[in-house]
């Protein structure tokens, strides 16, 4: 017989399934950082599940080794609703699961709708329930906070923890800048928090020690910094993460110090996002501007 202690220290021990989104600037490497993150965790033993929130369904294909996976939206069209879990769920490198959502045909309707529509159907079919067993679930989100299907994750819950991944650079900056105002936003009546940013090089002036101060004038922290490594695209180019291409090469190590880093933070912050004439102000302090 299991005495009330023994549940209560049971429940003790139940590891809580991380919701996180990753989101920056279109081009600032979100896809890339991601799936090596998510590789670093899992091959830690984690269970996760990725899902794709880009309209081009590039957001798995190095944890599937180059595989083209079908979108929800296109296992719908094709298919119809009477779909299962394996249908849209496609399983990647040390077991991870991956999902994308897809988008509309090119020139019809709202990109947005294929993040809305992929949720809720891996809700309806029992994608995060406790049988699953998940320790995580990652959204690769396009670009910036453009509209209501694009901030999707971090509405009702769907994402509780938000990464930003950024550079030295203004736009990715500014970005960023944007990004946490979007936060903000939904935290004053929601679950969402700014969990840091991740700095992906880009080699700029004194970049680490900016984004260090970028962070700490938006409440929060950077994550890690990633130094830029041509071994990322010798990877990509043979359809792999860093991690299952080469696992000891040094960036495969900075790709598991970030994972964790985040596997082990807990600092979730209501950010607060500055104006842009003390975003911009920042810049020229840090030389951007001479």
């Amino acid at each position: 017989m299991v005495t009330t202690m023994e549940k209560t220290a049971e429940k003790a021990t139940e590891k809580k399934m991380r919701k996180i989104a990753i989101y920056g600037k279109g081009g600032i490497g979100k896809s890339t950082t991601t799936q090596n993150t998510v590789a670093a965790l899992a091959e830690q033993g984690n269970r996760i599940m990725v899902v794709g929130c880009d309209p081009k369904a590039d957001s798995t294909r190095l944890l599937l080794g180059g595989l083209a996976q079908r979108s929800v939206l296109d296992t719908l069209r094709e298919e119809g609703e009477d779909v299962e879990l394996e249908d849209i769920r496609t399983g990647g490198f040390c077991d991870s699961m991956c999902v994308e959502s897809g988008g509309p045909e090119p020139g019809v309707g709202c990109a947005g709708r294929g993040i809305i529509t992929s949720i809720n159907m891996l809700e309806q079919l029992g994608a995060y329930e406790k049988e699953e067993n998940l320790d995580y679930v990652f959204y690769d989100v396009l670009g910036d906070v453009v509209c209501g299907g694009f901030a999707m994750p971090i509405r009702e819950g769907k994402a509780e923890e938000i990464y930003i991944v950024c550079s030295g650079e203004m736009m990715a900056m500014y970005a960023a800048n944007n990004i946490a105002k979007g936060i903000l936003k939904f935290a004053q009546t929601g679950v969402v928090r700014l969990g840091g940013l991740i700095c992906n090089s880009r080699n700029c002036d004194r970049e680490s020690e900016m984004i260090e101060e970028f962070a700490r004038r938006l409440g929060t922290k950077m994550i890690h910094f990633v130094p830029r490594d041509n071994d990322v695209q010798r990877a990509e180019i043979n359809r792999k993460t860093v991690i299952d291409w080469n696992p000891d090469c040094p960036q495969a190590e900075e790709y598991r110090e970030l994972a964790r880093k985040i596997d082990e933070n807990e600092m979730r912050v209501i950010p607060t996002p500055m104006e842009i004439e003390e975003l911009e102000g920042l810049l020229m302090e840090f030389g951007l501007f001479k």
